[in-house]
């Protein structure tokens, strides 16, 4: 099947209660950057995060639980994507982390399911079974805090390009941890750190497609460290920092989302209070940021957002004004336009896309 062939799917994760709609199925239009509403999926609470596995046609949700003494805990669910229904297909759920999830990622080779706890500073290793399916919690890391004042706060996991190494970003600790998976032990091993300024609460992080640079939005104080990294070793070196915000911007705001144009010649960053995605040039070759572009939202708190593949669109999804917004990206100068096109999704949190 051509690219032409293909249907492009949009996947939205949202807080939501488990008796209404929490994922949404859509058909992106690529000539017309319209969105239509295939499907939405109910009996997850708070399915804040997705992850795409687009070769196997599936797709993996968080999902909050409780256990017996009222705690908190998370699921991890699978489904089969439906491409010509433009629907999911429920195909498990297991247990997969002792709190609240914030973020669930998928290693490359579909052997293992990561997934992060904000509030209870962990992250999981969890099983991921031939056929897709969530198998057992296989290891748990839990961050401990420096002082009673300062605690973990884990907020996302992201592989390395080559799948050898698992980088936590601990928004409490400041600290981005990188791990390496005892394969034959099936357990998470503390390769190193790498640790921002003090405050500035790491979030999400991206890696340049040439493998040279990794970047990771700073929550707390809205700024992108750009750092060196050692495939060898899974080490990370920082270049430097910059704001995400324009000089002399007197706003309350926390960033959330990072990506990178797939020429790694751009990189995006959401602002939530100013509302806003910044757009910077890539220096290929020192790895360095210059601030081109703050693009208007177009709703208010942009949680998350995703590069359509082929780059021509970005989609944004704006938690407290509970809509997708539709850009047009300029692959040149990487620049965003709003199309005018906005769809109202319910506290949207997460968005991706891809061809089916």
């Amino acid at each position: 099947m051509t690219v032409e062939q293909k249907r492009m799917l949009v996947f939205v994760g949202s807080y939501a209660e488990a008796s209404a709609d929490g994922v949404y199925v859509y058909e992106f239009d690529e000539k017309s950057g319209e969105l239509a509403r295939l499907d939405q999926v109910s009996g997850l609470k708070n399915p804040t995060f997705l992850n795409v596995d687009t070769p196997q046609r599936r797709l993996y949700a968080i999902s909050e639980t409780a256990s017996e003494d009222g705690s908190k805990r998370s699921d991890a669910v699978s489904f089969d994507i439906l491409p010509a229904e433009g629907k999911l297909a429920e195909t498990s759920r297991a247990d997969a982390l002792n709190g609240p999830s914030c973020h669930i990622q998928r290693r490359g080779d579909d052997r293992y399911l990561t997934l992060a706890s904000y509030h209870k500073g962990s992250v999981s290793l969890v099983e991921l079974n031939s056929d897709g399916t969530v198998g057992k919690v296989l290891d748990i890391q839990e961050h401990q805090g420096q002082t009673p004042e300062r605690k973990s706060h884990v907020h996302s996991s992201f592989y390395s390009p080559d799948q050898r190494f698992l980088f936590v970003c601990d928004l409490g600790l400041d600290t981005i941890f990188t791990y390496r998976i005892n394969e034959a032990e099936d357990k998470l091993v503390l390769q190193g750190e790498a640790k921002v300024k003090e405050g500035a609460g790491p979030r999400h992080l991206v890696f340049h497609p040439n493998g040279r640079f990794a970047y990771v939005i700073n929550e707390l104080q809205s700024t992108v460290t750009a750092f060196q990294y050692d495939a060898e070793q899974g080490a990370l070196t920082e270049i430097e920092t910059v704001s995400t915000l324009p000089a002399g911007t007197q706003v309350e705001n926390g960033c959330a989302e990072i990506t990178m144009s797939e020429d790694g010649r751009f990189l995006y960053g959401s602002n939530r209070g100013h509302d806003s995605l910044v757009v910077y040039a890539v220096n290929p070759e020192s790895g360095k940021l210059e601030a081109i572009q703050y693009a208007s939202a177009e709703g208010k708190h942009p949680r998350h957002f995703s590069i359509v593949p082929g780059g021509q669109y970005v989609l944004v999804v704006n938690r407290d004004t509970n809509n997708l917004a539709v850009f047009t990206r300029d692959a040149e100068s990487g620049m965003l336009s709003y199309t005018g096109k906005s769809y109202e999704v319910s506290k949207p949190v997460c968005v991706w896309a891809d061809r089916f």
